[in-house]
C-alpha cells in the first residue's frame, strides 16, 4: 500500500510538471488525473474498494500541496494556468480581509456546493468518474492557488497554509473522493467486466452524504469567525 500511494503521489506530481512546461490550462485537470486511474480501476476490479477510497484520499492530499506549493512559490503563473484560479484568490482574498463573501453567507455557499456535490456525482454514475475526476482536480487546483498565494504575502507562511485548508473543506474533499470511488464501480464493473453492487457500499455513500452536511454546518458555524485567525496570520 505504501508504495503505491508513493508511486501515485509521484506520478501526481509529475503531472503538474508536464502541465507547467505544457502551459495550457485546459490540459492541467486531465494530466493530473492521468496517473489516479489505473490505482482506481484496479484496486475497485480487485474488489478492494477501501482501498481505492485511501489511495484516492492521498492522491487528493497531493493535488492540495502541490498546488499550494506551486502557488506559493509562482503566483501569478499559477494564477493563470490554473482554471478560475484568480477568479476564486481574488473572492477569497476579499473574504480574508473584511469577513464578507460567499464563504460566510450560507444563502451563497448551500446552493453552490450543492450544485458542484450533484453534479460530480452524476459524472462519476455515468462516466465511471472518468468525467467528474477532472472536475475534482480543477476544484483542488483552484483553491490550492489561493491557499498558497495567500501564504506567499503572509508572515507566517506555513502556518497560514495549513489555517487556509479550512477544515470543513478538508471534509468536502474526502466526501467527494469517497462518492467518486464508490459511484465510479457500477459503470467500470460492466466495462472491466467485475462483480460491483452499489448496494454493498452504502455505508460508504452515507458518510460521505454525512460528511457533506457537516462541511456545510461547520462553514456555516466557522467561517465568519475564521477569517479572523487567517487575517492575523497574514499579517492585515
Amino acid at each position: 500500500m505504501i508504495l503505491r500511494v508513493v508511486v501515485l503521489a509521484a506520478g501526481t506530481v509529475l503531472s503538474y510538471a508536464l502541465a507547467w512546461q505544457i502551459g495550457i490550462p485546459a490540459l492541467v485537470p486531465a494530466l493530473n488525473v492521468l496517473p489516479a486511474l489505473p490505482f482506481l480501476y484496479l484496486s475497485l476490479r480487485q474488489g478492494r474498494t477501501r482501498r481505492a477510497i485511501v489511495e484516492m484520499l492521498a492522491w487528493a492530499a497531493t493535488l492540495a500541496a502541490a498546488a499550494t506549493v506551486i502557488s506559493y512559490l509562482d503566483p501569478v503563473r499559477s494564477g493563470r494556468l490554473f482554471i478560475h484560479a484568480e477568479a476564486y484568490r481574488r473572492d477569497m482574498f476579499f473574504w480574508v480581509l473584511t469577513g464578507i463573501g460567499a464563504e460566510s453567507d450560507p444563502a451563497q455557499f448551500v446552493p453552490t456546493q450543492s450544485m458542484h456535490a450533484a453534479l460530480f456525482c452524476a459524472l462519476s454514475y455515468v462516466s465511471a468518474s472518468l468525467l467528474s475526476m477532472p472536475m475534482g482536480a480543477l476544484l483542488m487546483n483552484y483553491m490550492g492557488h489561493y491557499v498558497g498565494a495567500l501564504a506567499a504575502v503572509s508572515r507566517h507562511p506555513l502556518l497560514t497554509a495549513f489555517a487556509a485548508w479550512v477544515p470543513w473543506a478538508v471534509i468536502r474533499i474526502a466526501s467527494f473522493v469517497v462518492l467518486g470511488v464508490v459511484l465510479a464501480g457500477p459503470v467500470s464493473s460492466r466495462l472491466l467486466r467485475f462483480r460491483f453492487r452499489l448496494r454493498d457500499h452504502l455505508p460508504e455513500l452515507a458518510l460521505a452524504l454525512t460528511g457533506l452536511l457537516s462541511d456545510i454546518v461547520l462553514k456555516a458555524a466557522l467561517a465568519p469567525h475564521w477569517h479572523l485567525l487567517l487575517r492575523r496570520l497574514v499579517g492585515w
